[in-house]
């Protein structure tokens, strides 16, 4: 049995929260928080999210044991690009992407 949860439209660049994904794939749901808890960077806090989502989805929808669970799959696919005009010297205009992700976190029981 495996349990699922998505975050869509989360405003951080997917290359970015790529990086903390990679940390807690593969891992068990209490050694998955304990990374994020003490990782450093913005993602953690919505990965965090995703994951407790994912267990409590894992708990009450398919009568799972919590402490069984481990991070099947865990991952980060772009979501819609926001296009902003920057304006620079000599009438130029450079274009800003302000990109987002749909953040995916699968568990399953060993």
């Amino acid at each position: 049995m495996e349990a699922k949860a998505i975050a869509k439209y989360v405003r951080i660049a997917p290359r970015k929260v790529r990086i903390v994904m990679d940390l807690i794939r593969g891992k068990n749901v209490g050694e998955a928080f304990a990374i994020l808890k003490y990782t450093p960077k913005v993602a953690s806090e919505v990965i965090e999210k995703v994951l407790k989502s994912a267990v409590a989805n894992a708990e009450h929808n398919y009568d799972l044991n919590a402490d069984n669970l481990y991070v099947s799959a865990a991952y980060v696919d772009q979501g819609p690009t926001m296009k902003r005009i920057h304006p620079r010297s000599r009438g130029q205009a450079f274009k800003i992407l302000k990109r987002s992700s749909h953040v995916t976190v699968v568990v399953k029981e060993r």
